[in-house]
């Protein structure tokens, strides 16, 4: 892996996978650009970087879509442009899709799909300009299949995947390349800060979450594919790489099993 002074534009930055791959890629020698609501959270990770002096922060809401390209506009002047947009902010879901409100689903997609296209797109025309770039979206397991009480959260996840699948063929002439990461469960908060149907938070950690890959090494194998340019990577434990293969071979065998799984 060469990120060495390489510029790294990370969402989603102030906490789980975000924080872990802000922390790997400062480790690496990156110029980091952190992003994330919270500032306070992201001056946090800014001073457990390797090198913090190389670390800006840049306060970002994934659902102000009007700021985008004033905060691209600020991003690119922190280090002379930018190199790889690595799109990791992102809300879960913990509600049946009967309870869940229109207005969450909404939401989900506001943050998890429309942010994270609307960001890519702000920045496009910069990666254009200059022939050269990296977009590096953290969809999820979820984006292959569905569970329950993953309804929106799963669609929002499967609409990345087209979104980006489309993007990369038209880039491809641009030398611009497009990777997309499918982790499964994850050790953070992602189940306390999930939506309910009435878009409180859940406030619970899942069983499976809690036994999860820990974010630091979910972030060294992701900067390994990122780092190869890879298309598509699933980093994720045997039970969810199974499912997935499933889901492809044997969608009948998933679909009897979903039913039964505890999915929290």
């Amino acid at each position: 892996m060469n990120y060495k002074n390489k510029t790294i534009w990370v969402t989603g930055a102030s906490s789980g996978i975000g924080k872990a791959l802000a922390l790997a890629f400062s480790k690496e020698g990156a110029n980091i650009i952190v992003s994330a609501r919270n500032e306070q959270k992201l001056n946090r990770v800014k001073g457990q970087c390797t090198n913090p002096d190389k670390v800006k922060i840049l306060p970002l809401d994934l659902t102000v879509f009007s700021s985008f390209n004033e905060k691209v506009t600020a991003a690119l002047k922190f280090f002379n442009g930018i190199d790889i947009l690595v799109n990791n902010g992102g809300v879960s879901q913990r509600s049946l899709a009967i309870e869940t409100q229109f207005k969450v689903d909404q939401q989900i997609f506001e943050v998890n799909y429309f942010g994270t296209i609307g960001l890519t797109k702000a920045l496009l025309p910069h990666f254009i300009e200059k022939e050269n770039g990296q977009i590096v979206v953290i969809s999820s397991v979820m984006g292959k299949l569905g569970t329950p009480l993953r309804s929106a959260y799963a669609a929002s996840k499967h609409a990345l995947h087209g979104f980006f699948d489309s993007l990369r063929a038209e880039m491809f002439n641009k030398n611009i390349d497009v990777t997309i990461i499918c982790p499964g469960y994850v050790m953070t908060d992602v189940s306390k800060n999930a939506l309910t149907g009435d878009g409180s938070k859940f406030n619970k950690m899942d069983d499976a979450t809690a036994k999860g890959l820990k974010p630091e090494e979910l972030a060294k194998k992701a900067l390994k594919a990122i780092s190869k340019k890879k298309e598509e990577v699933i980093i994720a434990g045997s039970k969810e790489t199974a499912a997935i293969y499933l889901k492809r071979f044997f969608p009948s065998v998933l679909s009897k099993i979903v039913r039964k799984v505890n999915v929290t």
